[in-house]
């Protein structure tokens, strides 16, 4: 998307604005595929031409107006075929300085939003949707999307392509949803929400752990939208969950960027404030209602984040908590999480026996976690040479560099 000639500003610049100028576009014209093309053309435009003509005086604004004379060509090309897209044609060509005029008046929040909504799309099944909005919202590659869902690249990038021809020929309005159909569509832009920020968090693949372009688009999207929605309990909490684990970040790699383990870390390094937000917002959340999955989450992340040292962590409550999302959810990873507290409350062989039985799960097989929970487990049984070989495995399954140093590092000092 960007020229080796641009700087960083411009890059995350660029970042930042495309998921806005994307959501602009596809709420005016109403075609998801041609406008991710469009908009793309834009970027590789402003790529070219910014470092040699420098940055116009309202980037958003150019990006727009590049795409939208894109999405123009195209509708023309179209319109003999797509009596609806002839439509949007015509309204384009005789109102077009009104259209870009408003795009560059709009809240980039809202065009974000809208986006964001738009990808939840009604005629798409729920992991598409996310897979989508990943791509579109996140900036996320193929790859790290196919991570986040544990299934293979081609897979998720046939995913990727289908979910765009089902929103092109489904004929449903590009709008922001209201009522009903946006109580529908939530459940999705949480989640998406919530793996946007994971991969920030922890990035699946490269040379840094954290990617705080996707964490920090993820937190702003979630305070947008708390904004919009501040009695909903989930969307509270997601915000919650965000704060108190980006609290950790500080202290969570070393002056070499190497990874720290939480039982590790400095904890006078935390950010306090961001710990006594996220503390008052799933405080106000828990007693409203049915508790969701994103609730019990950010109850747990601020169980850690008030220990005042890693010996003092209340294990007992976290592993009830564990249990019942467990219940609530259907996801390997958070039986993994419930099985290190087990280990923590019960002992590492209580631990490695619930391993034996989750590594039976399709959906963990050949994933470096895994074995990095093994070996963790078998390190504090006393079983050195046995968890040598697991941090090694999981050291060679895994695409992050910082974890694979970690991995190896930690096999070392046993070794």
């Amino acid at each position: 998307m960007t020229s080796p000639s641009l700087d960083s500003r411009a890059e995350s610049l660029l970042r930042e604005l495309a998921p806005q100028v994307l959501g602009c576009v596809v709420g005016r014209y109403g075609d998801f595929a041609a406008a991710e093309d469009a908009v793309q053309e834009a970027l590789i435009a402003a790529a070219v031409q910014w470092p040699r003509d420098g940055l116009p005086e309202n980037p958003r604004g150019w990006l727009i107006q590049v795409a939208s004379r894109r999405m123009t060509d195209h509708s023309r090309s179209e319109a003999a075929r797509r009596r609806r897209e002839e439509a949007a044609a015509r309204d384009a060509l005789l109102h077009p300085a009104a259209r870009v005029a408003d795009a560059e008046e709009a809240d980039p929040a809202d065009d974000t939003l809208l986006l964001l909504f738009m990808c939840c799309h009604p005629s798409l099944t729920t992991p598409s949707a996310v897979a989508l909005t990943l791509r579109a919202v996140g900036g996320l590659t193929t790859a790290e999307i196919a991570n986040a869902f544990l299934v293979p690249e081609a897979t998720m990038a046939q995913r990727i392509s289908r979910a765009k021809e089902t929103i092109r020929s489904s004929g449903v309005a590009f709008r922001m949803p209201t009522g009903e159909e946006r109580a529908r569509r939530l459940n999705v832009v949480l989640h998406t929400l919530y793996l946007i920020y994971s991969e920030g968090y922890t990035s699946s693949a490269g040379p840094t752990l954290h990617r705080t372009d996707l964490s920090s688009e993820a937190m702003r999207l979630a305070r947008a939208l708390h904004q919009v929605l501040p009695d909903d309990a989930e969307v509270a909490a997601l915000l919650a969950l965000m704060l108190l684990t980006d609290a950790r970040r500080p202290a969570r790699t070393d002056a070499n960027g190497e990874l720290v383990p939480l039982d590790e870390q400095d904890r006078t390094l935390w950010n306090k404030e961001f710990i006594a937000e996220g503390v008052a917002l799933v405080s106000a959340a828990l007693p409203k209602g049915p508790v969701g999955p994103y609730q019990i989450q950010a109850a747990i992340a601020a169980i850690h984040d008030e220990a005042a040292r890693f010996e003092e962590t209340d294990w007992p409550q976290i592993l009830a908590f564990y249990q019942l999302l467990e219940r609530l959810s259907n996801n390997p990873i958070v039986s993994l999480n419930r099985i290190v507290a087990t280990a923590m409350v019960e002992g590492p062989k209580a631990g490695l026996d619930a391993l034996d039985v989750l590594a039976a799960d399709a959906r963990l097989k050949g994933h470096y976690r895994l074995d990095a929970v093994r070996a963790h487990l078998l390190e504090k049984a006393g079983d050195r040479e046995a968890a040598v070989a697991h941090y090694r495995k999981a050291a060679a399954r895994t695409s992050s560099v910082p974890e694979r140093s970690y991995l190896v590092t930690r096999a070392a000092r046993l070794a």
